[in-house]
């Protein structure tokens, strides 16, 4: 059981601890230069600090996950960094707070108003940027970028956020009374700790919306389009950043179904003292080719008295748990984990966040009831995320584990191994995997019973009762149902983790519950880290439930596929391009229909799929080493095979996705459509450190004739203004 791990055991001499510590403090200054862009990766490799492919060398004194002689029994695995510092803070001290929800405003509450095509009224722009004027929306110009579907659905709801360095959070919004709350007073102010007992963060360490913990949410209603103003207010001097993260930011709303300019593409990021307006119409897929009339009540939206409005589209297609976070190019892993990352919870007709609305449309899942949609009082976000921090307490991260960043401390909604104090009745938790490479796989202490009713945004056909979930990958959201009313008040059950890691490659086992919950495995995230707390019996009758069907599957037998195509992830990979801005080097990459592995280039179109049209893609792992959980933008697909063989694809892969996990030496089939809206948009590798070091490639499809052209121009941003070039290659299979 005592597997070595990347960080050093707690238990370790103090000499080894002192060396590692050395030996990260000076990898650190190397990483920070790299990051600031005082070095370069060719300036690494001259010096020889850069292996042949792409690694940190291992120099004694300079490399804590050297393989030399501190590994123990003689072991090629790296000893590891020196253990977060715990100051003596003990696990469920302290308790889980709810998600900070982002207000709903008017759109009149925006100022300067939006507008369809991006705002290029000119502003001043600092010294350190490059001085003169730019625009005060980094939203790239033109027409070809301007909100689709405006006109159709313009924005009704205006959310606001800035990305900001730590501070205090006085404004506090968890959307439930203090009692719903594990006891937290929403009044109180509250510091960006991991712990009330650990050290405050600095505002250089950790970028959130808002500067603020905890998370943020946001609710979202179908056929309510929001705009959300996401402002960046990061230091404009790149080097304010600790060593890791950059300050320029692109926001993804992951796997939301609106047009490419909305999406977070990798290369369409922003600059300190800019704004980038999103449209989100918030509609159904198949809006402008199914139940084009809305007249099926099943596609549909709630309004603000309990009853429901039609809407167009597929109700087959309705989604539920969504998450946003940063998406800048070979620098997503680095920003996400600064704290760039929040969840939005989408209600509709089926899934109305009121469980005592019984109108034969609504699925009444856990929720709460005293308004009309949108209760939290049962539904609870998870955003589950593995950190590390230095010898002073502020987050550290090691942007060269190209393998996969770990760290040693779990966290739940940024808090410390927490407690959270339920009501003997049923609960939704919507899990969010937000780690840059950790795997989960979990279970519950005693091992009863788990309902899962969802995975990514979508609910399942049927739901799954299990005991474990399955490894849950990095994005991936999995929606659960736990009834506490089987335990009395008083007791206690803890949510636990068995899923073991080495290193960031993939997961290097998955535990018995017993062995997990033993305290003999070498990987600090192993075992308890959430601790529920059964407080009283229901103040109101549970009125929820889980009904046999949930949301089945979009039928997709009538529509031809057109085409076929295969990806492959692997490493080894080449670039083909020489531009500094759009392109990257390093050790990932992606093989397109038997061609060549190649590097990212968000100046690279890799396939091209006509507007209208359904495709089978099948995503291939190419190395047995690693395992690649991957992320295809805009569309959530349906599983057709895994490895080949529909029969290997378990009930709970068996609903949509828009996340993959290939496993080592695994190959996913999956059919997908193309519709509604058009342009550039992204399909990568979620271990982000894999992302950010080339496991990504550019698609697109247009628009049935309209605006866009075919490729479409890579935009180039800058402070003084968003430029364009044409594509840097087209692969010959794209079109």
């Amino acid at each position: 059981m005592n597997r070595p791990s990347i960080f050093l055991s707690r238990n370790a001499s103090q000499v080894r601890q002192r060396e590692a510590e050395n030996a990260r403090r000076n990898r650190m200054e190397i990483v920070k230069a790299l990051s600031q862009g005082q070095v370069s990766r060719r300036e690494l490799f001259k010096w020889g600090l850069f292996t042949s492919a792409g690694f940190l060398a291992p120099i004694q004194g300079l490399n804590p996950f050297v393989r030399s002689a501190y590994a123990s029994g003689g072991t090629s695995i790296p000893t590891g960094a020196p253990a977060s510092p715990m100051f003596g803070v003990q696990a469920f001290t302290q308790p889980m707070p709810r998600f900070d929800v982002l207000p709903r405003n008017p759109l009149s509450t925006l100022s300067p108003a939006p507008t369809a095509v991006s705002n290029q009224t000119q502003q001043a722009v600092p010294a350190v940027l490059g001085g003169g004027t730019g625009p005060i929306e980094g939203r790239p110009p033109g027409p070809v970028w301007a909100h689709q579907a405006w006109d159709l659905f313009p924005p009704k709801v205006a959310v606001e956020a800035s990305q900001l360095g730590a501070t205090t959070n006085t404004v506090y919004n968890p959307g439930v009374s203090p009692s719903l709350n594990s006891g937290i007073d929403p009044r109180a102010s509250i510091p960006l700790k991991f712990h009330p007992a650990l050290p405050t963060q600095s505002p250089l360490n950790v970028w959130t919306f808002n500067g603020t913990i905890p998370p943020k949410l946001m609710q979202a209603r179908y056929m309510d389009p929001i705009l959300f103003r996401h402002h960046n207010r990061l230091p404009a001097d790149v080097t304010q950043n600790a060593g890791f993260g950059r300050h320029t930011i692109s926001t993804h709303e992951h796997n939301g179904h609106h047009g490419a300019e909305n999406d977070g593409f990798t290369g369409a990021y922003f600059y300190p003292g800019q704004f980038y307006d999103y449209h989100y119409p918030v509609v159904l897929g198949g809006w402008r080719s199914m139940n084009a009339d809305a007249t099926d009540k099943m596609a549909s939206s709630p309004d603000d008295s309990g009853g429901l409005v039609k809407i167009p589209g597929d109700w087959h297609e309705t989604m539920s748990t969504h998450w946003f976070h940063d998406h800048m190019f070979s620098f997503t892993s680095q920003n996400v984990y600064k704290g760039n990352a929040g969840m939005l919870n989408l209600y509709s007709g089926l899934d109305r966040g009121n469980e005592s609305v019984n109108d034969g449309v609504n699925l009444r899942l856990p929720s709460g009831s005293a308004k009309s949609w949108g209760n939290l009082d049962y539904d609870v976000n998870l955003m589950l995320a593995d950190k590390a921090w230095d010898q002073n307490g502020q987050l550290y991260f090691d942007i060269f584990n190209f393998d996969g960043f770990l760290g040693d401390v779990m966290t739940v909604n940024l808090a410390f191994r927490p407690y959270f104090e339920v009501e003997r009745r049923k609960y939704r938790f919507r899990i969010l995997n937000a780690s840059v490479s950790r795997f989960f796989k979990l279970a519950l202490s005693d091992g009863s019973p788990m309902i899962q009713i969802a995975n990514d945004g979508n609910l399942f056909p049927r739901p799954v009762t299990l005991t474990q979930l399955d490894e849950q990958g990095i994005a991936e959201r999995y929606d659960i149902v736990i009834d506490f009313s089987r335990y009395s008040v008083g007791a206690k059950v803890w949510m636990v983790n068995v899923c073991e890691h080495q290193d960031g490659k993939k997961p290097s086992a998955d535990l018995s519950l017993a062995d997990a919950l033993s305290g003999k495995s070498a990987d600090p995230c192993v075992g308890k880290f959430l601790e529920f707390r059964i407080v009283r019996n229901p103040s109101s009758p549970d009125m929820s439930q889980v009904p046999d069907t949930l949301i089945p599957n979009p039928d997709l037998s009538k529509i031809p596929v057109v085409r076929e195509r295969v990806f492959e992830f692997g490493s080894g990979a080449t670039q083909t391009s020489t531009d500094p801005t759009t392109a990257f080097l390093g050790p990932w990459g992606v093989k397109t229909d038997g061609g060549s592995m190649l590097n990212a280039d968000f100046g690279r179109v890799s396939a091209a799929p006509k507007y209208g049209t359904r495709e089978i893609w099948t995503l291939q792992n190419g190395g047995g080493g690693w395992d690649h959980p991957v992320h295809i933008h805009f569309e959530e697909g349906q599983i057709l095979a895994r490895n080949g063989d529909p029969s290997q694809v378990p009930a709970w892969e068996q609903g949509r996705k828009d996340v993959y996990r290939l496993r080592p030496s695994g190959s996913v089939t999956l059919t997908m459509q193309f519709r509604d809206f058009g342009g550039m948009y992204m399909e990568h590798c979620h271990n982000t450190v894999h992302e950010d070091n080339a496991m990504l490639l550019r698609w697109e499809i247009d628009d049935a004739g309209g605006a866009f052209l075919r490729p479409l121009p890579t935009p180039v941003p800058r402070p003084q203004g968003v430029t364009f070039i044409s594509p840097d290659e087209i692969l010959p299979t794209a079109f």
